[in-house]
C-alpha cells in the first residue's frame, strides 16, 4: 500500500481552523440527475479509481506519514449527498452554497472526499459540486477523478471488463514505526542534501528569494558547479492589498463564462499564448477590483502559477506539482502593455522551468522529519503568512476537453474550479478550465478580504473586452 509522499502529508500537516486544502469543481449540468443513479455509476467505476477508495492510516505518535488504506466498505450514502435551492434558483444562490460547502473540512476518517447534487437551479439545470482533499491528488489526478464521472455521450459507457485490482494491506503498527525510525535516521542526510541542491535555486524559493543578495549567491553556486547559466527570474517583493495575510475560515465563490474563441482572436492578433491571455485578463479583473477597494499598488503583484512535474505518461499517484511566482502587471493602464509584460514573463518562467524544472518544495518537504513536519508546516504558515506573505494571489489554467461531456446522461454546460486560498497564497485563487468552447472561471475569496466575488467575476468580461478592442485597433 502506498506512503503518502512528504508533500501529500504537507496538504494535511497546514489545514488550521481557517486554512483548507479542498479542491473542488462545480459542474452545471443539464437537466436532472437522480441521486441513486449517481451512486449507481460510482458503484461501477470507483473501483478503478485509487484515489476515492482510499483512507488514511496513520503511523503511531505521527512519527511518519500516513499510508494510504484502501476502504473496502464505502459508504456511498455518506459520500453522495443532494441539496436544494430555494426559488428562484439562480447563480448567485448557487455560488453561496458552493461557497458554504467548500468551507468545511473534510472528515480523514473516511476517503477524502464528497459529491453533492445540487438540485432547484433555474432554467432545467442542476450543480454538481465534487470535492476532494489535496493530499489524495493533484490537478492531473483531479482531472482522472473527475472522468470517472463522465461519458463522451448520453449513454454511460460499459464497465471495463478486467477485474479492479487489489491494493496490498498497510504495515502492521509495528512495521510502521519501524520504517519510521528508518526514515529518521536518515532524515539529517537528506536534509544536507536538500541545502545544498538548494543553493542554486534560492532565487526561485519564495520568502528566500527576498533575502538580500539571493539571487548572486543562486548565479555563482550555479557557476561552481558548471551548470551554466539559467533565465534570471525578477525580483517579486509582493506589496500589500486588501486581501494580503491571514484568513478566516469563511469563503466566497463567484464564476463566470468565457468564449474561447475570443480569447484566441486576442491570442492570434498579439503572436502570444492562450495562458498569456488568461493572465492578462486576470491582471485586468484586478486593477479593475483594486481601483475601487483600495487602490492600484505602484508595482506588479506577485502570482503563485502552479506548474506540473509529471512527464510524459507518468501516472504516479498523489502530487507531482510545484509553484513559481510571476508578476502580475496590475500597475499598468494600457491593456496591452499588460499583456506584453505577461507573455515576457511566463515565458522568462517557461524557459527556466524548462532547463531547471522547479522541484524546490517536493525535497523540501523531504528533508523535514516527518514527526516535526505538521508543528513546522503551521507555524511557518501562521509567521509567513502575517509578516512576509510572498504571494498575492493564486492563478492557474488548465486545459480541458473541447468536446462535450455526460454524467448519468446529462450533459456537461459548465465546469468551474473551486480552488484552495491560504494565509501565505493571499485571500483570492482563480482557476481557468477549458471545456468545449468556452473558458470557465472559479474564483474563491476569503470573506472578509472580498465580500463579493461577483464584482471581480464580472471585471473578467470587461478585461477581455479591452484585449479585444486592442485587437481591432491593432488591425486597423
Amino acid at each position: 500500500m502506498a506512503q503518502l509522499s512528504a508533500l501529500d502529508a504537507q496538504f494535511l500537516h497546514f489545514e488550521t481552523a481557517t486554512n483548507h486544502a479542498n479542491i473542488a469543481g462545480l459542474a452545471v449540468l443539464e437537466g436532472d440527475v437522480n441521486r441513486s443513479d449517481l451512486q449507481d455509476l460510482l458503484e461501477q467505476r470507483l473501483p478503478y479509481v485509487p484515489a476515492m477508495r482510499r483512507k488514511l492510516a496513520p503511523v503511531p505518535w505521527g512519527l511518519d506519514h500516513p499510508y494510504w488504506e484502501q476502504e473496502d466498505d464505502l459508504d456511498l450514502d455518506y459520500h453522495v449527498r443532494e441539496i436544494g435551492l430555494p426559488p428562484p434558483g439562480d447563480d448567485r444562490q448557487l455560488a453561496e452554497q458552493v461557497s458554504r460547502l467548500h468551507a468545511r473540512r473534510l472528515d480523514r476518517g473516511r476517503p477524502l472526499w464528497e459529491i453533492y447534487l445540487i438540485h432547484g437551479l433555474s432554467g432545467g439545470r442542476m450543480g454538481l459540486y465534487t470535492k476532494i482533499h489535496h493530499a489524495a491528488v493533484d490537478g492531473i489526478g483531479g482531472a482522472d477523478v473527475l472522468a470517472a464521472l463522465l461519458d463522451v455521450g448520453p449513454d454511460p459507457a460499459p464497465p471495463p471488463q478486467e477485474p479492479a485490482g487489489r491494493e496490498e494491506p498497510v504495515p502492521s503498527k509495528l512495521a510502521m514505526v519501524g520504517n519510521a525510525l528508518t526514515r529518521m535516521a536518515t532524515n539529517p542526510a537528506q536534509a544536507v542534501r536538500f541545502a545544498a541542491a538548494a543553493v542554486p535555486h534560492l532565487d526561485e524559493i519564495p520568502v528566500l528569494s527576498r533575502l538580500p543578495g539571493t539571487t548572486l549567491v543562486s548565479r555563482l553556486a550555479r557557476r561552481m558547479a558548471g551548470s551554466g547559466e539559467l533565465p534570471q527570474l525578477p525580483p517579486l517583493p509582493a506589496p500589500r492589498t486588501p486581501f494580503s495575510g491571514k484568513i478566516s475560515a469563511h469563503r466566497r465563490f463567484a464564476f463566470v463564462s468565457l468564449p474561447l474563441e475570443e480569447i484566441k482572436q486576442v491570442r492570434r492578433a498579439f503572436e502570444v499564448t492562450v495562458n498569456d491571455v488568461v493572465m492578462a485578463i486576470c491582471a485586468g479583473a484586478l486593477r479593475r477590483w483594486l481601483e475601487t477597494h483600495g487602490g492600484v499598488p505602484s508595482r506588479p503583484l506577485v502570482a503563485g502559477v502552479p506548474f506540473s512535474l509529471r512527464e510524459a505518461g507518468q501516472t504516479a499517484p498523489g502530487n507531482q506539482v510545484t509553484i513559481m511566482t510571476a508578476p502580475l502587471a496590475v500597475h499598468l493602464d494600457d491593456p496591452l502593455e499588460r499583456l506584453r509584460h505577461v507573455q515576457r514573463a511566463m515565458q522568462r518562467i517557461k524557459d527556466r522551468f524548462a532547463l531547471a524544472p522547479a522541484t524546490w518544495l517536493r525535497e523540501l518537504s523531504e528533508s523535514m522529519p516527518a514527526a516535526l513536519m505538521g508543528l513546522a508546516a503551521r507555524s511557518a504558515f501562521g509567521l509567513v503568512g502575517q509578516t512576509m506573505p510572498p504571494i498575492n494571489v493564486a492563478i492557474s489554467n488548465v486545459p480541458g476537453p473541447q468536446f462535450p461531456l455526460y454524467v448519468c446522461g446529462a450533459r456537461l454546460l459548465t465546469h468551474y474550479p473551486v480552488s484552495v486560498i491560504t494565509d501565505v497564497s493571499g485571500g483570492v485563487n482563480i482557476t481557468a478550465f477549458s471545456y468545449n468552447g468556452s473558458v470557465d472561471i472559479g474564483v474563491v475569496t476569503d470573506r472578509r478580504m472580498v465580500p463579493d466575488p461577483w464584482e471581480l467575476a464580472h471585471d473578467f468580461r470587461k478585461a477581455l473586452d479591452e484585449l479585444r478592442n486592442e485587437s481591432f485597433r491593432d488591425r486597423v
